[in-house]
């Protein structure tokens, strides 16, 4: 038997006026999902435990069978461990978006922030502009790492662990109340705007109509995680395909194979019918025994608060990724569980993540339940199965 997990990132939303009272998960044209639902268990699980924020951090441990309060260490020293950043006991790590602040003549406190990915920057952009960060900002006590697209890493040597805002959780506001309360970090954060506005990449971009990634924001600051590895506690081989440098670090830690799929950039874009590939080839051609396929699309959608992108990326998941994985599972005549789900909520009414429990559809090549007759959130509710603990999930999947 081998084991899938299909992982849609802020998949899971609330229904929508202009969809009818739908989700964009309900709205969706999803005929492989649909196919799968009418011969699979549906129900919900909760992947954020209670008093944890609903990162996509927390939600993908508990996905991947790690209970968060028990191995949750931060985000970003998962993300060190994806850049290869070789954290110290003594080291924090903390999250640097590139992000896009108002470009006016207010005072930087004053400034509200317009999108937390600079208009999905592209990796070698931000390298250039991160760089122009680190000559002038680094030294002894903070390191600068470049990342993929607008994620990157700033290392505080003998730091400590301090409380700061997700900027997509503050979207169109004004920044001041939301700044660090730590000196350094805030002076780091008001002198990048310096540097990087008239930055001549950022004119250029400006000129092209795509938004200046002129300042960076700091978050998600944690220490250097311990995570079990990942077959010592399944006993499977696992692999990770991810375009993100925190589930790339989640599987470091755990000591899965990381897959790199040329063309997966978390995207609305990205090269789904490649991760859908190279998760077949592990399974049937490299002898692994478990896949994790993340799509962070629908999240990047969520944050935008794009209805119409946000059901593409959902359309695209359906037919470009599980529905290759079906065909080509299918055809190699190996039997396979496959687990189809988000990690938490990005509903379009606020473009952050929520806490809400999420539908979840575990599908079993072998023999067929029929619980639902369609795979959504509402659906999942009334099938009357509910996962208090969702790091207990990844159970039903691999003990069927």
């Amino acid at each position: 038997m081998k084991y899938i997990i299909v992982l849609g990132d802020g998949m899971a939303d609330e229904p929508i006026a202009e969809l009818g009272g739908r989700t964009p998960l309900e709205a969706a044209d999803t005929p492989v999902m649909d196919e799968l639902a009418r011969v699979s268990e549906i129900g919900l699980a909760k992947t954020i435990p209670d008093g944890m924020k609903p990162g996509s951090d927390t939600a993908n441990l508990a996905v991947l069978g790690y209970d968060p309060k028990k191995y949750y260490t931060g985000r970003s020293p998962l993300e060190a461990l994806s850049i290869g950043v070789p954290m110290k006991e003594t080291d924090i790590a903390i999250r640097c978006n590139i992000v896009t602040v108002s470009d006016d003549d207010l005072p930087y406190e004053e400034k509200t922030i317009i999108d937390h990915s600079s208009s999905e920057i592209p990796t070698e952009d931000a390298a250039i502009l991160l760089d122009a960060v680190r000559k002038e900002l680094e030294n002894d006590m903070f390191k600068y790492y470049c990342g993929t697209s607008y994620r990157h890493l700033l290392i505080w040597d003998k730091g400590s662990v301090v409380e700061l805002t997700p900027p997509h959780d503050i979207l169109t506001k004004v920044i001041g109340e939301y700044l660090p309360e730590n000196e350094l970090l805030r002076e780091m954060m008001k002198k990048s705007y310096e540097i990087l506005n008239n930055h001549p990449l950022n004119i250029e971009r400006a000129r092209k109509g795509l938004n200046k990634a002129n300042s960076v924001w700091f978050w998600g600051a944690g220490t250097r995680p311990k995570l079990s590895s990942f077959y010592d506690k399944t006993g499977k081989r696992g692999a990770m395909i991810s375009a993100v440098d925190l589930l790339k670090g989640i599987a470091v830690g755990a000591s899965m194979k990381n897959i790199i799929v040329e063309g997966a950039d978390g995207t609305l874009h990205t090269n789904y019918e490649g991760k859908a590939r190279a998760a077949v080839k592990t399974l049937v051609s490299d002898g692994d025994d478990f896949v994790y396929i993340h799509v962070e699309a629908p999240d990047e959608m969520g944050h935008q608060g794009s209805v119409e992108n946000k059901i593409k990326s959902i359309q695209f998941l359906d037919g470009k990724v599980i529905g290759i994985v079906k065909e080509e599972m299918d055809k190699a005549g190996i039997p396979y569980r496959m687990l189809v789900m988000p990690d938490h909520p990005t509903p379009i009414r606020c473009r952050t993540h929520t806490s809400a429990p999420v539908p979840f559809m575990i599908y079993d090549s072998t023999k067929a339940v029929r619980t639902a007759d369609f795979y959504n959130e509402k659906e999942a509710g009334k099938s009357g199965i509910f996962v208090e603990e969702g790091f207990r999930l990844i159970d039903r999947l691999l003990e069927g």
